[in-house]
């Protein structure tokens, strides 16, 4: 008679199958999918949601300081104010928002710069990002659309100051050029920082990357309203009506925030210290100055207005406060990657239920 097969010899079988399966599929795709082969009494643990990989975070903490946050929300009311003064130029209906808003703009730019230069530890760091331009990059980008804001926002603030007292031709000249180039800029520096922290393996950023440069757009309209208004301008309708639309669009997004998107992966931005930091920011510069503006409407109230401005302000800072911390939490919470590895895509799916084919020999 002969002997029983042991139960290991048949582990080994089923796992040389195993590998025979995954290189038949790698010939055939280019790829396997699914998992391998871990052997049996292993030394290195089976990552799980529940225990981690040996006890640690999978992903690197972003290395960003309290300056990064002010310096998104500096760079939005800047590059918000120049676009908003290109535009009150342009149609040359209040010249006292033009001149406010560029002097905002380059104001916000210097702040910026300070700023960043300031994480980065040393300035020539600011200046070695500039040796090349990548478009790929949005880091590269944001650091040259930075630089050239900079440079023209603080022509065309020069200019308005000079315009005051002398009339000078080729200054004028210069004024004009580099208010539109300026303005130009100011769209994507308010922008971009959005695009900057979505295009990251962090998973709280990551998952809202396609409304994050929205976000922080609409965030930096209203506060840049906000600054020119409480600097007097508290009386235009077109600034108010931008500030209407900027609010609404915020709250629209705190809405989709709470209750549309995947509450695993958002789980730092609702939950904890960073939670209650993004959603105060949320309430503050959505629907409470919404509200505070629609009354100030109907009751023609500049008191509320200016109550508007400095809680769209005080909202759009911890707004950027709470995003960037979340990331930290998202960073150090193990569970959002595994739990997103255990769940099968769409594209696992479908090649899970295809027939393998053998190969002609």
């Amino acid at each position: 008679m002969t002997e029983p097969a042991r139960p290991a010899q048949v582990s080994d079988m089923a796992r040389e199958a195993r590998l025979l399966s995954i290189r038949r599929e790698s010939e055939r795709k280019g790829r396997a999918v699914g998992g391998g082969i871990r052997p049996e009494g292993a030394p290195f643990p089976k990552a799980s949601p529940e225990t981690g990989y040996y006890g640690i975070h999978l992903l690197k903490e972003p290395q960003w300081t309290w300056e990064i946050p002010v310096y998104l929300f500096a760079g939005g009311a800047a590059g918000a104010s120049a676009l908003i003064g290109g535009v009150a130029k342009l149609t040359g209906k209040d010249e006292r928002i033009a001149r406010d808003a560029h002097l905002v703009a380059a104001g916000g730019a210097i702040l910026s710069t300070g700023l960043l230069i300031s994480d980065l530890g040393r300035p020539e760091r600011f200046l070695n990002m500039l040796r090349v331009f990548k478009i790929q990059s949005p880091m590269s980008v944001g650091a040259w659309v930075l630089a050239l804001f900079g440079i023209t926002s603080g022509a065309a603030a020069f200019a308005e100051l000079v315009e005051r007292r002398l009339e000078i031709g080729p200054i004028h000249v210069l004024g004009n050029i580099a208010e539109g180039f300026s303005a130009a800029l100011g769209l994507p520096l308010a922008t971009y920082t959005g695009v900057l922290i979505g295009a990251t393996a962090i998973p709280a950023w990551h998952h809202n990357i396609k409304t994050l440069p929205i976000h922080f757009g609409m965030s930096g309209l209203a506060s840049g309203v906000s600054v020119l208004e409480l600097l007097g301008n508290d009386d235009s309708p077109a600034l108010n009506r931008l500030a209407m639309g900027a609010t609404a669009m915020e709250s629209y997004e705190g809405f989709h925030l709470e209750f549309m998107r995947d509450p695993g992966v958002n789980r730092p931005l609702k939950r904890g210290l960073t939670g209650w930091t993004t959603r105060l920011g949320g309430m503050l510069s959505g629907p409470v100055p919404l509200a505070l503006r629609l009354i100030a409407t109907a009751s023609r109230s500049r008191r509320l207005r200016r109550l508007a401005a400095w809680s769209s302000i005080a909202g759009s800072i911890l707004t950027r406060f709470g995003w960037i911390y979340a990331g930290h939490a998202s960073a150090r919470d193990w569970r959002i990657p595994l739990e997103k590895k255990q769940t099968p895509s769409r594209r696992e799916l479908q090649s899970k239920t295809e027939i393998p084919q053998m190969r002609a020999k």
